[in-house]
């Protein structure tokens, strides 16, 4: 009989009749499927009163999104409000969106290896700052009213990337504004797991805290800071960043906390290159083939684009000697933050033998003509820069807090959130270094963090765990 079940043959009628065993074993089968049902009933509730409290003005509230249907098509719509499915789920209110040049390029050309469409629109943005607006039940760290810094992309934590330390190559990303489905930040409310989500502390005088403003330029320096990391800068080196703008500025200002004893700007911009003598503190140099303005410790260069990249390279080795003693006086550290085919060839002539070059920026051109025999023979090591990994955020949070880095002064223009797309002309312009958007519902002054008595406020009025009434 046992082999005959185990095949899966039908039992004998004759075991179907109501035996007394049969009977209790039945009885016994359906208790345990009461019991199994009841427990996952009181299981389902215990997950529901863990949960965020659903606030009074849910069936009227929407989620106002900028929306990028094709080049040159954005649209503002509602989407569906994002809804805690995860134990370690967290919704953000967006205070800040910053623009950048992916931004610019979706804009223009509706993508960059992969593209919108009408059919697959994407909500867009993916430099952000907001307030925890609810949390998941397995979240502790974090809290309804808090004031974040938002990495815009998780990993799926299972790839042989993620489990060696390096998520940001995890194929499987969920990355912000990347489609076809990832959506970005630019909407009121945006959903992403706890760990992405860097709580900005509101007491930290004698320093005056971190403004939800400035915290938007917290994932463009994470990148800068994964840059010097992977390009290995030590106390000491000579260090030239090709790239006057956001990044190659924070690059800059990295490098120098990192301990460059001489840093070189390199940009067409004048007005960049000058700002970048504000922001940078820094080497004395002069010379005719290239315009130079410099301090102790930094100097800028604007390329003579009557020269090849060959000849600009010797005069910013020359020109930036730091030594009548350098036996070699090219640079020790090249990073690269333009995308720029010209910029990618000075950067690799103006190295020393044994420099290092490190790619952070991408350009037009997704193919360049490469000086890999000076590479070779010089031993030149040759890095990519994607985003950033374990550590990188936390550490430009820190340098933004403790004010090593003030970014403040990057932020030339915010605008209302109803125009994005005045936002994505002003940085397709080239116009000041930062413009931002400013999220659904937060107004002029919205710049800091929510008082403590207010966010305690929220707490009590949402239950402790979602901000009512938003």
């Amino acid at each position: 009989m046992v082999a005959s079940r185990v095949k899966g043959t039908t039992p004998p009628v004759r075991q179907r009749t109501h035996h007394p065993s049969a009977t209790r074993s039945i009885i016994h089968s359906t208790s345990q499927r009461k019991y199994k049902h009841q427990q996952q009933q009181q299981q389902q509730q215990q997950r529901q009163q863990a949960q965020p409290r659903a606030p009074l003005s849910t069936v009227s509230m929407q989620n106002p999104s900028c929306l990028l249907y094709g080049p040159g098509d954005a649209r503002f719509e509602n989407i569906p409000l994002p809804t805690i499915e995860d134990p370690y789920d967290v919704i953000i209110r967006i205070a800040y969106v910053g623009v950048c040049g992916s931004d610019v390029h979706f804009w223009l050309h509706g993508g960059i290896k992969s593209y919108v469409s009408p059919e697959h629109p994407l909500v867009m943005g993916h430099e952000a700052s907001g307030i925890v607006y609810a949390v998941g039940p397995s979240v502790t760290n974090l809290q309804p009213g808090d004031p974040v810094a938002i990495e815009p992309g998780y990993p799926c934590r299972r790839c042989r990337h993620c489990k060696s330390g390096k998520y940001n190559l995890c194929p499987d990303m969920r990355f912000a504004a990347a489609p076809p489905y990832s959506h970005g930040t630019l909407s009121k409310y945006y959903k992403l797991p706890a760990d992405c989500c860097y709580k900005i502390p509101t007491n930290t005088a004698p320093l005056p805290p971190l403004g939800l403003d400035e915290a938007v330029l917290i994932e463009p320096l994470a990148v800068a800071v994964h840059s010097v990391r992977q390009v290995g800068v030590q106390p000491g080196d000579k260090v030239v960043v090709f790239g006057a703008g956001t990044v190659g500025l924070l690059c800059a200002a990295v490098a120098r906390e990192f301990g460059a004893r001489m840093i070189t700007s390199v940009d067409l911009s004048r007005e960049r290159l000058d700002f970048a003598h504000s922001f940078v503190p820094g080497s004395s140099s002069g010379g005719n083939n290239i315009q130079v303005h410099s301090r102790v410790g930094f100097s800028t260069a604007i390329p003579n684009p009557a020269l090849s990249a060959e000849e600009n390279a010797q005069c910013l080795r020359v020109v930036h000697r730091s030594s009548v003693l350098d036996d070699d006086p090219g640079f020790d550290i090249a990073i690269e933050a333009t995308g720029s085919e010209s910029c990618i060839q000075m950067a690799i002539y103006a190295l020393r033998v044994g420099g290092s070059f490190v790619q952070t920026g991408m350009g037009q051109k997704r193919v360049v003509e490469f000086p890999i025999s000076v590479v070779a023979e010089n031993e030149i090591c040759v890095k990519g820069c994607f985003r950033y990994g374990p550590g990188d955020y936390r550490m430009a949070l820190e340098l933004a807090i403790l004010k090593k880095i003030e970014l403040k002064s990057f932020i030339t223009k915010v605008v209302p959130f109803e125009k994005a797309v005045e936002a994505w002309e002003t940085t397709r312009r080239g116009e000041g270094i930062k413009t931002l958007i400013r999220g659904v519902g937060f107004s002029d002054g919205s710049t800091r963090p929510v008082p403590v008595v207010l966010r305690l406020c929220l707490l009590i009025l949402g239950g402790g765990r979602r901000v009512q009434g938003e």
